[in-house]
């Protein structure tokens, strides 16, 4: 059974940062896939990200990646 309440803890700070900063390049596109992941080397993650950011679209998944970046830099300071 897995565990959808975990949100994107799971991941780092720089994974979510190369997730975005991939999005941004236009190395992947969104919705997300196993295979963009992969490209990006996120493969062991992959599980976790899906979980979350399966079917979002481009704007939303930087959305997300964008607040919780934000979160994790407030909450460091």
């Amino acid at each position: 059974m897995r565990d959808d309440t975990m949100g994107l803890t799971a991941l780092s700070t720089p994974q979510l940062r190369t997730i975005l900063r991939a999005l941004h390049r236009a190395e992947i596109a969104a919705p997300l896939d196993i295979v963009a992941l992969t490209r990006i080397g996120l493969q062991e993650p992959a599980e976790a990200v899906l979980r979350q950011l399966r079917g979002l679209d481009a704007a939303g998944t930087r959305a997300v990646l964008v607040c919780v970046l934000a979160e994790r830099l407030r909450d460091a300071r």
